[in-house]
């Protein structure tokens, strides 16, 4: 197969072009040193090759790093890959932003000094198959990243794979059409008196993130469990403020939509608004 490098991130990373029309990712110590757009590579020198084989992954992977370091990017990759590859997990493309965009954030935290353990409660009983995808993904983290983030963090690697399940392949949907639904939410947040700042700008900016891919999580919503009944009644005993407003903005949405967010969809804004609140030094809002 003939690989020829349509663009070189740093030594070890390129984007190629394949025989087939199609492009990806490969990784490989030295594999792009001393080259150029239109210079060929040595295949045996690939470590990880990531297909980026539909319009939306190349236009996601762009979109990607326009903000997030290419190490960050291939590791989000990487983890995806094996969830499709070990389990035949399917997502839906929205997590490589989501999930990217959180590895980088836990990342700068940790680098920083800032990085706090997550406080989502465990349930691993009830999401087996996405609990182990997320434990091999924080060692592909802290090994492609040379940081140490603590096994708490695999509760909120889990919820990423959790949220962005689907039944079926999505990788053909345009999400160029999607609804926005940020000036919806936004307009909530502001009568709760929340709003961006210096201090929760970091995951003001994910929330909104989130929010951009909605409309493609709506067309895939799938039925609440006990489980997830269970789990969203003990969210709203610990953070009721952040479960008020979550419902608020889920009623919105119900309205310019006609989809009812699910307990999982639900539980995920519970947590964007909790640490919003939390870092505006709003605590729990009441």
């Amino acid at each position: 197969m003939q690989l020829t490098i349509k663009q070189v991130f740093n030594n070890n990373t390129a984007i190629v072009d394949l025989d087939t029309d199609q492009q990806a990712i490969v990784r490989g110590k030295g594999i792009a040193f001393n080259k150029s757009k239109g210079a060929a590579i040595d295949s045996a020198k690939i470590e990880k090759i990531f297909y980026l084989d539909t319009i939306n992954s190349q236009k996601n992977l762009y979109f990607l790093l326009k903000d997030i370091p290419i190490d960050v990017v291939t590791t989000t990759y990487e983890i995806v890959d094996y969830a499709k590859k070990h389990f035949n997990y399917l997502v839906q493309d929205y997590i490589y932003i989501t999930l990217s965009d959180h590895i980088y954030g836990a990342y700068k935290r940790y680098m920083e000094g800032d990085y706090t353990p997550s406080h989502i409660p465990d349930m691993s009983d009830n999401y087996i198959e996405e609990y182990l995808i997320a434990s091999a993904g924080l060692n592909i983290i802290n090994q492609n990243l040379k940081i140490d983030l603590p096994s708490s963090e695999i509760r909120n690697l889990a919820l990423h794979f959790i949220n962005a399940h689907t039944s079926e392949d999505t990788s053909t949907l345009d999400v160029s059409k999607k609804i926005d639904f940020t000036k919806l939410i936004k307009k909530i947040l502001i009568q709760n008196n929340i709003f961006r700042t210096k201090s929760n700008s970091n995951y003001y900016d994910r929330f909104m993130v989130h929010l951009q891919y909605l409309e493609q999580r709506l067309n895939n919503m799938s039925a609440d469990t006990k489980f997830d009944r269970k789990f969203e009644l003990e969210m709203e005993r610990d953070y009721p403020g952040s479960t008020s407003i979550a419902k608020q903005v889920s009623a919105e949405i119900k309205n310019a939509r006609g989809v009812e967010l699910n307990n999982k969809e639900l539980l995920y804004f519970i947590i964007h608004i909790q640490r919003i609140t939390q870092e505006a030094g709003l605590n729990d809002a009441r």
